[in-house]
């Protein structure tokens, strides 16, 4: 499972890794960030509907459940060590990155989230990852409750 930027900074200052390791990793996190670029480029058109779709998502669910409350659940997200979707997730936390990015509704892989309840403190989420067909994409569900210092943390995870 690849390591987010997050988790590689912490495996370097900890001396799990070298900064030649910490280089490598991270220059395949770029390499997919360039790799999506070109893809966007050489279809507008699917990029711009995407966008579109994902950007219809973000304003829903941020109305519904609060941006600040969606944050946090993507961050408690990103924060699963073999969560897949996490190395799209890791900066969910920066407010200058818009909700929308962090949704990938048709292309593949794909993630999305299904629902988000908060019932007596706790939050209870249900995601989408993976293939994009109909029935294939991987249901996951968790249980997140509230730091004492701020945040939510995956309490529970069932698949």
């Amino acid at each position: 499972m690849l390591r987010t930027p997050p988790q590689l900074f912490q495996d370097f200052e900890t001396g799990l890794i070298t900064r030649e390791q910490l280089h490598t990793a991270m220059s395949f996190h770029a390499r997919g960030l360039i790799e999506e670029v070109q893809e966007a480029h050489e279809n507008p058109l699917a990029a711009w509907w995407e966008g579109l779709l994902a950007r219809k998502v973000a304003s829903r669910l941020a109305a519904r459940h609060g941006e600040k409350r969606v944050r946090q659940v993507l961050t408690a997200l990103a924060e699963i060590p073999d969560f897949f979707p996490a190395q799209w997730l890791w900066n969910a936390a920066h407010p200058d990155v818009p909700l929308f990015c962090f949704l990938r509704l048709r292309r593949e892989p794909i993630f999305r989230i299904v629902s988000i309840e908060s019932k007596a403190g706790v939050v209870f989420v249900t995601v989408e990852y993976g293939a994009s067909g109909k029935g294939e994409a991987t249901r996951e569900s968790f249980t997140l409750r509230h730091r004492p210092l701020g945040g939510l943390e995956v309490a529970e995870r069932l698949f």
